[in-house]
């Protein structure tokens, strides 16, 4: 189960527990609906806390995967580019090698 899941099945209980434990307080009805809008408020910044710091997370190991795949492309141009210079300079060296030994014979 994957940690996201988790967390709501971990809040989801808390609301409830909290609720229920509201509806079933000897209180009027006016303060049972205070203290329910209240717990509602803080489920929700608490929701809101951990959506950030889930959110915290995502964003940095995105900046990573990033700034890795920007390197790993850098690298692969200049090996790119280091075997096409070794290239050049084989197919430099051939030619010369022939023109040498047309000159020669």
């Amino acid at each position: 189960m994957s940690s996201g899941k988790v967390l709501a099945s971990v809040l989801a209980g808390a609301a409830a527990g909290a609720v229920l434990g509201i509806l079933f307080a000897p209180d009027k009805g006016t303060e049972t609906r205070r203290k329910i809008s209240e717990k509602g408020v803080d489920l929700a910044d608490s929701v809101k806390g951990k959506y950030n710091e889930y959110a915290d997370v995502i964003s940095e190991k995105y900046d990573a995967a990033k700034e890795k795949l920007s390197g790993l492309a850098s690298e692969g141009r200049d090996m790119l580019n280091q075997a096409k210079d070794k290239g050049n300079a084989m197919g430099n060296d051939a030619m010369n090698s022939d023109i040498r030994n047309t000159m020669n014979s």
